[in-house]
């Protein structure tokens, strides 16, 4: 498949070439696997199927998801939550806060929230409890979640302390499982971001490495402004270090000093 038929696909899913142009080569294989499942000789044909049943639709833009994760991706943006933005959230006497991470791939963003918030809590014994509601779109992510067994790969940015304190350390040093009292207070759910919120008031969503990087300006207005409504006034959305909201979407207000991090107008 060359990058003239990508583009083709990309065109029909309404994907963005920018989001897609350095991760490409792992992408179009499995597209390529997928048609040759299909019995499809070329993208003409690949592109009438996918037009013909929803159902292959669904699952040629499963095979595009891109999932890159591990625990404390760009560090920076944990110390900034840690240090500014959770203390500044948590400031209005809150008995429990609630957080939705769109798009959690296999867990890592929310075990990595679970231990900021379970090390705020150590250090203020008023800090509050905390709801995690963790959706995608892949049964098999959302399964590798729950279950919390991560690989060596996962744990770069760990720190051996943290990595103590909160994984059940196995094979060696090649395994590391996800403690059970660290599971408390999450909902895994198997959801598309397009199929609107899962829920309501929330008071911050994590919304990274997904919908504004891979999609195209119109839909990312559409999919967000949608997220936004389970969003309550004043909360935070918490995005990828290399992406922004479009500007469209004018009642996001950027921390001034984070980067990442994005205020809905009260």
């Amino acid at each position: 498949m060359d990058d003239d038929q990508f583009r083709q696909l990309l065109d029909q899913l309404d994907f963005s070439w920018s989001g897609y142009r350095k991760v490409r080569k792992g992408v179009k294989k499995r597209i390529w696997r997928h048609m040759q499942e299909l019995k499809c000789q070329n993208m003409h044909a690949y592109l009438d199927l996918l037009n013909q049943s929803a159902g292959l639709r669904q699952e040629c833009k499963k095979r595009m998801t891109v999932s890159i994760s591990r625990f404390f991706r760009d560090r920076q943006l944990w110390l900034d939550l840690e240090n500014d933005i959770l203390p500044r959230m948590v400031q209005k006497d809150k008995k429990r806060v609630r957080v939705w991470s769109a798009g959690c791939a296999r867990g890592e963003e929310v075990y990595s929230i679970k231990i900021v918030w379970d090390r705020l809590t150590e250090k203020f014994p008023q800090w509050p409890g905390i709801e995690i509601l963790a959706t995608d779109m892949h049964p098999d992510y959302i399964d590798k979640a729950r279950e919390g067994v991560y690989a060596r790969s996962s744990m770069k940015e760990v720190s051996r302390e943290v990595r103590e304190q909160y994984f059940e350390i196995r094979k060696n040093g090649h395994r590391f499982d996800i403690r059970a009292e660290l599971k408390k207070g999450i909902e895994w759910k198997v959801r598309d971001l397009f199929s609107g919120p899962p829920g309501c008031d929330f008071d911050m969503i994590f919304l990274r490495n997904n919908l504004l990087t891979y999609y195209r300006t119109h839909l990312k207005i559409k999919g967000l402004k949608r997220i936004l409504k389970a969003l309550v006034p004043g909360g935070w959305l918490i995005v990828g270090s290399h992406e922004k909201p479009p500007s469209a979407v004018s009642d996001l207000q950027r921390h001034p000093s984070i980067p990442w991090a994005y205020r809905l107008d009260d």
